[in-house]
């Protein structure tokens, strides 16, 4: 139609025919003087060219206004035409075609909310971990130890494994009785250590403890307001930092050997064991449950599970881990520690040496002297500084080594009261108690350490173990120190009278024969994870923090996923297809 109206304004004329346009016939009006005969039915004579009139008015008519000439008016008025006849069949296309969208849009919301709402499945998050730390304030050193564990625990106990372990500079927090403050601040280059592997979100809810040992307890017999005020500084320095500070006290030697037990054991997995083929957490057998024996500075504790009940309920000690209850034997030994047992020899050798200012060492080695104040005695409880027997003053005595290994045994058997049990099998020494030994036992700290030096930790026979030890005793100051460069001055010459009182202490004190023996295991490791009262302490305190529920989400199968989401962006695609089609409009 544009094309044949194009035609003729190239003509100078132009034919309107209303049902070639699609308009309803007008009603007749006389014809002008001259005919186009361009609509079918008005005649055949040829098309004549119109002679350029003015437009007419509107008040003409519309017939004459269809018939114009190729002008201003035709211009304005032919588009309006067209439009009047085109209108209708386009609107009624676009709601056919918005018709169909939404038809198609509520099918894909239908089928894309069923694929959203059917097989859904409740979906398990991993556990959170949790944190938590222990220091363990020693009588001469101090260690932090960092612990995680899965915050959903096994049987109401967490499953822990160690972070981190930092060794804090300097002595144990008793040798700052004159100088309080330094205590809290030498712990602080542990504390920023711990805080590195710590998330940031997690420090605030992370328990904090620091336990103090053998140290702290011959502290406070000695000066209780020294003891109270080095805990208060190291109450002050940890509040400063971000964690759940729980408090610093001191142990019991009991709560020393009991949680050092349940840290071997749990290492050891004798408590509970996870099988990869069950996928779940077995319990073992009482069978493998381990005895333990720690050797500190100033005391010494053995710990098992006896065959029957406990003799004397003093010793004994009850704990409910991974679901199980355990009765366990353990007695701690105050002043029969390694520092302090050398203490108490030198003491007893002095002594014995007086008015001398020599004394002959027998478990020093050949060669070597060491000079010691008759002042040191008397600030330890375990050296008695009130016996008459000592010698009065602040002299200065000379300790002499001679090496001589029968002679080192027997001078620190005398260190222990055997005659106080009357011979009894269930009495070892000092009047205490002590149920017939039963099962393995692992020996840690300075068992472990003495023996190291000696390689004697790889389960050799007591004979070997004898021979070994007495050759080292042997050995003068000057091999010793040549054949040893790396090795500690102070150390090095203290390892045969250590190595011996391992001896008297497991042998004469302890019961363990030539049998027994080869139930004992020196190690300082189990599982990745240092072996000491610490982290038994964490398992035990992680009884008193709740088990959180794993949290869940609602998920779908993968497939049935891919298809809601498809379905999804269909109906959003036609969404704003349907949008676009309105704006047009």
């Amino acid at each position: 139609m544009i094309t044949s109206l194009s035609l003729a304004a190239q003509h100078g004329a132009l034919c309107c025919c209303p049902a070639l346009l699609g308009l309803p016939a007008p009603s007749p009006q006389p014809a002008p003087a001259l005919s186009l005969g361009c609509c079918p039915g008005q005649g055949t004579s040829p098309r004549v060219p119109h002679p350029r009139v003015p437009p007419a008015s509107p008040a003409s008519g519309s017939a004459s206004a269809l018939l114009l000439p190729w002008g201003q008016a035709s211009a304005q008025r032919v588009p309006a035409l067209l439009l009047q006849g085109a209108f209708p069949i386009m609107l009624a296309r676009k709601k056919s075609c918005s018709s169909a969208i939404i038809g198609a849009l509520v099918a894909l919301s239908i089928i894309a909310l069923v694929l959203s709402l059917v097989r859904v499945e409740d979906v398990t998050l991993p556990p959170t971990v949790k944190y938590g730390m222990v220091f363990d304030a020693g009588s001469s050193h101090t260690s932090l130890f960092v612990y995680e564990w899965d915050s959903d625990k096994e049987n109401n106990t967490g499953v822990v494994s160690q972070t981190l372990s930092c060794d804090v500079q300097g002595q144990g927090i008793s040798s700052y009785a004159s100088n309080p403050p330094e205590a809290g601040n030498s712990l602080r280059e542990c504390l920023d250590k711990a805080l590195q592997v710590i998330p940031a979100q997690k420090q605030r809810d992370v328990p904090a403890y620091l336990g103090a040992t053998a140290g702290m307890r011959l502290l406070r017999e000695q000066n209780s307001s020294a003891t109270e005020q080095i805990l208060a500084e190291v109450v002050k320095t940890m509040q400063q930092y971000p964690v759940a500070f729980k408090g610093a006290r001191i142990l019991t030697g009991e709560e020393e050997g009991a949680y050092g037990w349940i840290t071997i054991n749990y290492l050891l997995d004798s408590f509970t064991k996870y099988s990869p083929k069950a996928h779940t957490w077995l319990h073992p057998e009482a069978a493998n449950i381990f005895g333990a024996l720690d050797l500190g500075g100033a005391s010494t504790q053995i710990t098992f599970m006896p065959e029957g009940s406990v003799l004397n309920q003093n010793e004994a000690s009850e704990f409910s881990l991974y679901g199980y209850s355990y009765n366990i034997y353990t007695h701690s030994y105050l002043c029969y520690g390694q520092d302090e047992m050398l203490k108490r020899l030198a003491k007893e050798l002095i002594v014995e040496s007086s008015p001398s200012t020599r004394v002959h060492h027998p478990c020093y080695p050949e060669g070597y002297k060491e000079s010691v104040s008759l002042s040191s005695f008397r600030a330890s409880p375990c050296t008695d500084g009130s016996d008459p027997r000592l010698p009065l003053g602040d002299s200065t005595v000379t300790l002499e080594g001679r090496g001589s290994a029968s002679a080192c045994l027997a001078a620190l058997r005398k260190l222990f009261n055997f005659s106080a049990c009357a011979q009894s099998q269930e009495c070892p020494f000092d009047g205490v108690s002590q149920p017939p030994l039963r099962g393995q036992f692992i020996a840690f700290s300075a068992f472990y350490y003495n023996f190291k030096f000696l390689n004697l930790t790889e389960g050799q026979p007591l004979a070997v173990v004898r021979a070994a030890i007495e050759g080292l005793c042997t050995r003068s100051w000057e091999d010793l120190s040549s054949s040893y460069p790396k090795e500690n001055p102070k150390r090095l010459p203290k390892y045969c009278a250590n190595a011996n009182y391992i001896l008297t202490l497991l042998l004469d004190a302890y019961k363990f024969n030539e049998t027994s023996w080869n139930n004992i295991f020196f190690q300082m490791k189990a599982g990745g994870a240092d072996v000491g009262w610490t982290l038994g302490y964490m398992l035990n305190l992680t009884n008193m923090v709740p088990a959180e529920a794993p949290a869940t989400l609602k998920g779908h199968r993968s497939s049935l996923w891919a298809a809601a989401v498809t379905f999804i962006i269909l109906t959003l695609v036609l969404g704003l297809a349907a949008l676009l089609l309105q704006l047009w409009e």
